[in-house]
C-alpha cells in the first residue's frame, strides 16, 4: 500500500526500498541503506520536480513545523508539485555527516529556498545556519524564536553560568555532578535571532506563525513576486470597541475576567488595553488575524501576548508598550515584571540580565 501511494505522488520505485530491520540487525540496516542510497544516486536528481528547498528547526519547539501542516489542503500542491523537499530532519531521514556517517563536515544539499525555525542558543545551531546559508539561494526565519529569540530568548535575562550550575551542580543533582562538555554543543551564552548571525532574506514571525501567511510565502516565491504580508499593529486588525481613556489607572493582572458578553461579538466588547489589561497589541506586528477576522488572543477574549514581535523591525516591545500604557492613563510602573513584555523578542541585546545593586 505504500508503494502504491508513494508512486501515485509520482516517486518511482526504484527511488525507495521498504525493509523489515529490527534493533538487533545493525549491519542489516547499514546494508540497506547502503544499497538504497548508491541506486538513488546512480538515477540522479528527478526531472521536473519543484524549486528545491531545505528546512532545519535549531533552538525551536516544532511549533512552527505544526503550524506548516495547518496550511491545510492547500499544503498537499505545494509539497508536491511545487517544491522539492531536499532536507528536512523533521520530514526526512537525511544525515548532516552522510547517510553511513562516512563525512567529516557537517553538510546540507544546495537548495533555491531554505527556511529555518528557532533561534541560535549553541555551537551546533550556529553552525547549521553557517551551513544553510551558505547552500540556500534565499533563506527564510520562520516564527518569532528565528526573527527574535522567542521564548528560548529569556534566558538573555539571567547570568548563564550561574543559571548552568544551578541546573548542574546544585546539591540536587548526583553527587560530583558538572557542567558537561563532552558530546554537548557549547552554549553561546545568550540565544540571539538568525539575522544576528548571518543576512536572511525574509523574516515571519508568529508563535506559531499564521499558515495563511506561510502559504502566500511560498506561492510567491514560486510566483517570483513580493509577498503580501501585514504590516500594521495588532490594534490595527483588532475589532473591539474603543471609547478613550479608561477609568483605571494601573494595570490589572489577567486573574479576574475582562468585561464582556460571551453571547455578543467581539466588536462589542471594549478594547482590553482601555479596560486596563496588559494587551500588547498597539506594539505587536499584525498578522495573527489574516484569513481569522480577528487577532487570535483577541478571539479568545484575553490580551495580545505580543508574539509577532515588533510592529517596526528590530523594535524595543517593552519600551513601546510602557509608552502604550501612559497614553492610555494607566501607571506603567504598576506592571509587575515589564522584562516578561520581551518575551517573544529578547534577541537582538533587547533583553539582557538585571543589574545587581
Amino acid at each position: 500500500m505504500i508503494s502504491d501511494l508513494l508512486e501515485d505522488y509520482g516517486l518511482d520505485r526504484g527511488r525507495f526500498s521498504l525493509h523489515w530491520v529490527s534493533s538487533a540487525e545493525p549491519d542489516k540496516f547499514v546494508a540497506a541503506v547502503t544499497e538504497t542510497t548508491q541506486r538513488v544516486k546512480a538515477l540522479g536528481p528527478i526531472k521536473d520536480m519543484g524549486v528545491t528547498t531545505a528546512m532545519e528547526w535549531l533552538c525551536s519547539c516544532s511549533g512552527c513545523e505544526i503550524a506548516i501542516l495547518n496550511i491545510g489542503e492547500a499544503l498537499v500542491p505545494i509539497i508536491t508539485e511545487a517544491l522539492d523537499i531536499v532536507h528536512s530532519p523533521v520530514l526526512m531521514d537525511h544525515k548532516y555527516f552522510g547517510q553511513t556517517g562516512e563525512g567529516v563536515e557537517l553538510t546540507i544539499p544546495e537548495a533555491v529556498v531554505g527556511i529555518v525555525t528557532g533561534g541560535v542558543n549553541n555551537t551546533e545551531h550556529e553552525e547549521v545556519l553557517h551551513e544553510m546559508r551558505k547552500k540556500c539561494q534565499v533563506l527564510i526565519a520562520l516564527g518569532s524564536c528565528a526573527t527574535g529569540g522567542g521564548i528560548p530568548a529569556l534566558m538573555n535575562g539571567m547570568n548563564g553560568v550561574e543559571t548552568l550550575q544551578q541546573t548542574q551542580e546544585t546539591p540536587s543533582t548526583d553527587a560530583g555532578a558538572t557542567i558537561p562538555t563532552i558530546e554537548v554543543p557549547t552554549l553561546l551564552g545568550r540565544v540571539y535571532a538568525c539575522s544576528e548571525i548571518v543576512k536572511v532574506d525574509m523574516e515571519l514571525p508568529g508563535c506559531p506563525p499564521n499558515p495563511a501567511l506561510i502559504a502566500e510565502v511560498i506561492v510567491s516565491l514560486l510566483e517570483n513576486r513580493a509577498p503580501n504580508l501585514p504590516t500594521k499593529s495588532v490594534c490595527d486588525t483588532c475589532p473591539t470597541r474603543r471609547e478613550g481613556k479608561g477609568a483605571v489607572t494601573e494595570v490589572k493582572r489577567f486573574i479576574s475576567n475582562a468585561e464582556f458578553d460571551p453571547a455578543q461579538p467581539i466588536s462589542d466588547m471594549r478594547c482590553l488595553l482601555e479596560q486596563g489589561y496588559m494587551c500588547m497589541g498597539p506594539v505587536t506586528a499584525s498578522g495573527c488575524a489574516v484569513g481569522r477576522g480577528a487577532p487570535s488572543c483577541i478571539a479568545a477574549r484575553v490580551p495580545c501576548r505580543g508574539c509577532f514581535g515588533p510592529v517596526q523591525g528590530k523594535g524595543n516591545q517593552m519600551l513601546d508598550m510602557m509608552n502604550a500604557l501612559a497614553s492610555n492613563g494607566i501607571d506603567y510602573s504598576s506592571v509587575v515584571d515589564r522584562r516578561s513584555l520581551l518575551r517573544f523578542s529578547g534577541a537582538h541585546g533587547n533583553l539582557r540580565p538585571a543589574k545587581t545593586k
